[in-house]
């Protein structure tokens, strides 16, 4: 079956006529749905279903709840999220290509592909494509509501507000959206007017070293210290005028190598690319030549920035400045860091008063301690009064998060309770062993508070403090338990765990009679008394992160020096965040359990 393809356009079209989609970054795919036959097919008709298999047992174990919609055709993408506005290219790609199954299954249950659904081509056998969009829409919403709710398989819901997806699409870093006419009927290839795509492009900066004229490509390159290397290939963009004169300059001033022609570096460039990944640009296109650029600003620092697309309101200074001494992190680190990690961390600060720590100066320097929104504060961050003169720190968005970085805020703390309500959001158990070296006490701690759990039936989640400790939480479903009830559980699961092991674990508050034993901290989980946040950095030495974890990385050889602001947005990206579904969980937590136990 061919599908309709949308057309490229750098404008997002507007009026009463038009929808709006997330564009995924995946393989097009779709999806064949018959009783006891599931088959996924790719926009070539590339069978994908030994690929994806995971895909196909939940639609056949979902097939009873659609039963009177069968035999049915959607229209979708095949990706691998990382969050729900952003999706993995290079995951699925690697998945693609997988070819023993044995691998493919292991894969996929490590990182399951989604299919995304976004259009009804057949529904009961009967074709669909000539009623108009909307009326499609309204067929697939009919189909999801028999289907149980999973991440595995779901469908784009369409938006009237595109300024508004665009700015969560540019938080998550997504590829783009997709619009849509809402009379449009279905029709193959891109003989329309009716879909477009416009694409969230890097803007990236480089000069150019090499031409090739067997296929017209040029290489960008930049400066890594006094070392020139090469990111990626371009040839699409430029004009027929700028892109012959660009030739004609490699042609008669290069010096020839095999099929290319190399220049020393003086031509800078401005390159749209989808991402950049193993030296490989991602649909790389001229953006403009920069003649009054110097290669020298070409850096990998300046390539950094670029992509960690910060926001036109963060005015970037100060970036080179040491923030971390020992690895050399600098301030532009912790910006690039923010705005990677924002996607993961802004959910946890969503009606919550911040308390934050700066150090302008870096980590090393004179610090501060800060809970209200200072009178030079910008606009774009909530007024939300604490009294007559004062406001409370908010940061729900990605223009304030980048705010507090670019005035040197290097932790952020959280309350237990959202703002205007008097209850617990969430328990959390802070396992604090008495230093680093005695980190495998807290692992210890945390696996006999996991057993316990357990037998509760208690969904738990697990992070690094980013200093030396861990960090339980069980998240709680709205104005549940007040935190009269947490105390009396928190307590009963601090004792247990003293009692078994009183020569290890000890719930003494007086830093003097603990001893070497790992202090559990149930008494810091009450009102307006506040937490590291989940992917905050801390004003550690090596520039840690407040890291989630999966339960099973809780065992020997943990530590928490292994998680910094350098490397936690790529772990997250490679292995999914353990906390991405600790919102949904709240309503599925058994919280009888505790409140039998505390009566």
């Amino acid at each position: 079956m061919k599908v309709m393809k949308p057309i490229a356009s750098s404008e997002i079209p507007t009026g009463e006529d038009w929808l709006y989609e997330v564009k995924y970054d995946g393989f097009r795919c779709v999806l064949h749905w018959e009783k006891d036959t599931i088959r996924l097919t790719s926009k070539n008709a590339k069978n994908l279903s030994d690929s994806f298999p995971e895909v196909v047992e939940f639609c056949l174990q979902q097939s009873p709840s659609v039963a009177n919609f069968l035999p049915l055709t959607l229209d979708g993408e095949l990706v691998v999220l990382n969050t729900a506005y952003q999706a993995n290219f290079a995951l699925l790609q690697h998945r693609g290509r997988l070819k023993d199954s044995t691998k493919i299954k292991q894969a996929a249950k490590r990182r399951p592909a989604s299919f995304l659904a976004f259009d009804v081509l057949t529904l009961q056998g009967q074709p669909t494509q000539k009623d108009p969009l909307l009326k499609r829409k309204e067929m697939l919403k009919a189909v999801f509501k028999q289907i149980l709710s999973d991440n595995i398989l779901s469908h784009i819901p369409a938006h009237s507000d595109h300024q508004k997806l665009w700015n969560i699409l540019f938080t998550h870093k997504g590829e783009g959206i997709i619009a849509k006419r809402k009379n449009s009927a279905y029709q193959a290839g891109k003989a329309h007017r009716d879909w477009y795509k416009i694409k969230n492009w890097r803007h990236l900066h480089g000069f150019l070293t090499s031409y090739d004229p067997h296929n017209n490509y040029f290489a960008v390159s930049i400066y890594e210290k006094e070392h020139v290397i090469e990111i990626g290939k371009c040839a699409h963009g430029l004009s027929g005028s700028d892109f012959q004169t660009l030739k004609e300059v490699f042609l008669a001033n290069g010096e020839k190598s095999g099929t290319q022609y190399h220049l020393p570096p003086a031509i800078c460039a401005e390159i749209n690319s989808l991402d950049l990944y193993k030296n490989e640009l991602r649909e790389p296109a001229f953006a403009s030549l920069l003649p009054e650029e110097q290669p020298a600003n070409m850096t990998r620092n300046r390539l950094a920035l670029d992509m960690a697309m910060l926001p036109k309101t963060v005015d970037l200074t100060n970036i080179e400045k040491i923030f971390w001494p020992k690895p050399s992190y600098t301030k532009g680190d912790l910006l690039i860091y923010a705005r990677e990690i924002s996607p993961y961390m802004l959910p946890f600060f969503q009606e919550r008063a911040l308390t934050i720590i700066r150090s302008p100066a870096g980590v090393e320097e004179d610090f501060f301690f800060q809970k209200h929104l200072p009178d030079y504060a910008p606009d774009f961050i909530e007024r939300i009064p604490a009294s007559d003169d004062e406001f409370l720190l908010p940061c729900e968005d990605l223009n304030s998060l980048m705010w507090y970085a670019n005035h040197g805020t290097v932790e952020f703390h959280v309350p237990f309770q959202k703002r205007d309500t008097e209850f617990p959001a969430e328990i959390v158990f802070d396992l604090d062993p008495p230093d680093r070296q005695s980190f495998p006490l807290a692992i210890e701690a945390a696996s006999l508070l996991k057993e316990l759990l357990d037998e509760l039936q208690l969904i738990s989640y697990v992070k690094t403090s980013g200093n030396k400790g861990l960090q339980i939480y069980i998240p709680l479903p709205e104005r549940s338990m007040t935190y009269e009830q947490t105390a009396l559980f928190t307590q009963a699961m601090a004792w247990t765990i003293e009692k078994a092991q009183p020569t290890r674990f000890t719930t003494e508050r007086m830093k003097k009679n603990r001893g070497d034993r790992l202090y559990i901290d149930y008494v810091q989980h009450g009102k307006d008394k506040t937490i590291i946040a989940p992917y905050s950095p801390r004003k550690t030495p090596e520039g840690t992160v407040a890291t989630p974890l999966f339960w099973e990385e809780v065992k020997e050889g943990l530590l928490p020096e292994q998680f910094t602001i350098k490397n936690v947005p790529d772990r997250v990206k490679e292995l999914g965040c353990p906390f991405a579904d600790y919102h949904q969980s709240k309503q599925k937590q058994p919280v009888t359990n505790i409140l039998t136990l505390i009566i």
